[in-house]
């Protein structure tokens, strides 16, 4: 995991899910993908919104002009798990189309403005996953 994700990580499992910071009140998961080359587990700390029973998450990867390798593990491998709170799940990925990727990036944006400044810095669509708990 990249050396800034650790420390988060950490709080999220010394603190029931939550963590301070930039993200204090803002709703977190963990989420555990499986790398479209290596195979090997990768855990990622994602700000999420909820549409129904789903869990909505962007690729945001704070403006940059490439997507996250988490989003490319999930279009190559759409089964992985999530911590949510003290729970953790099995989940089942997909990228969401226009119109409603639009819309749920919106909600991204009312949790946390940094969602509108992203989308300001880069030329590509940010994608929007939808995270789905396997029955």
């Amino acid at each position: 995991m990249p050396d800034w994700d650790k420390p988060i990580i950490d709080e999220f499992h010394a603190n029931a899910g939550k963590v301070g910071g930039r993200f204090e009140g803002k709703t977190m998961l963990l989420l555990h993908s499986t790398g479209a080359k290596s195979g090997k587990t990768h855990v990622t700390p994602a700000i999420y919104t909820r549409d129904g029973e789903r869990y909505i998450v962007a690729a945001s990867f704070g403006g940059a002009p490439k997507d996250p390798d988490w989003y490319r593990n999930l279009v190559a491998n759409p089964l992985a798990s999530v911590e949510v709170g003290t729970e953790e799940f099995q989940v089942r990925a997909e990228v969401i189309p226009e119109p409603d990727r639009t819309r749920l990036y919106k909600q991204m944006i009312d949790m946390m403005d940094s969602f509108a400044d992203y989308e300001k810095m880069t030329t590509r669509v940010i994608p929007i996953v939808a995270l789905t708990r396997v029955k």
